[in-house]
């Protein structure tokens, strides 16, 4: 069984334990924690959890703002962020960032793992709480209405390390060589090529490849060794 890789980040060492305590005795969970100092994006990258749960009350960097950066940078990691009183302004701060849930820190084991698993299965709790916070759907509405699909072009950036593995992809290498080349997991490689694809709202590889070309974010001088359309890793 595939368990779901879930990282607690917040600034109460006490409460990342007590979290990771309670949530460890679910045999379907492996739990890691990060103190916000220790730079989070980069053990994000370096671990790529399923769910990230996030505090909201950082001192030394906002909760909405880094799960934001998680949302924007890595799409397939799913953000839960954990308020001490969520009221309806924080609420809808914490749409905005494209987080799957907000919950209380004081919420019942069940309801968090409740929460965890639906987000690993790519549902989104915080629509239900919509329902019962109509001053905070109201604003929802009035936020995207005649947006329509122009969120759909927006492009989010690729990380140093997504551009080193599509550049890896444009030279012709399969997700095994790009895994021996760098030292990691094939499954790792995986996640990041479905990150990539997902950020450029690509079709496949070679599309990826093509955008990015086409934008400057990899070089040119890349040469391809086999051709592209050979690929059909995801």
């Amino acid at each position: 069984m595939n368990k779901i890789k879930v990282m607690i980040i917040d600034e109460q060492a006490f409460f990342r334990a007590g979290v990771r305590q309670t949530l460890s005795q679910q045999p379907d969970l492996e739990i890691l924690e990060c103190d916000p100092t220790q730079n989070p994006l980069e053990l994000i990258e370096a671990n790529l959890p399923d769910v990230v749960l996030l505090g909201s009350d950082l001192a030394s960097l906002s909760g909405i703002e880094l799960g934001r950066k998680i949302a924007q940078y890595y799409p397939n990691t799913k953000v839960v962020v954990l308020s001490p009183d969520p009221n309806d302004e924080e609420l809808f701060e914490v749409i905005k960032t494209a987080a799957v849930a907000c919950l209380s820190k004081s919420a019942s084991v069940d309801e968090l793992t409740s929460v965890i698993r639906r987000a690993r299965k790519g549902e989104y709790p915080i629509n239900e709480s919509l329902m019962t916070r109509p001053k905070v759907a109201r604003q929802v509405l009035n936020q995207f209405r005649g947006m329509g699909k122009t969120m759909e072009g927006i492009v989010a950036p690729l990380t140093n390390r997504e551009t080193q593995i599509l550049t890896y992809v444009a030279e012709g290498n399969s997700n095994k060589e790009i895994a021996h080349i760098l030292e990691i997991s094939e499954q790792t490689i995986k996640n990041h090529v479905s990150a990539i694809l997902r950020k450029l709202n690509a079709n496949d590889r070679a599309h990826a490849v093509a955008l990015a070309l086409h934008s400057g974010w990899i070089s040119p001088e890349a040469k391809p060794r086999k051709a592209l359309e050979d690929f059909d890793e995801t």
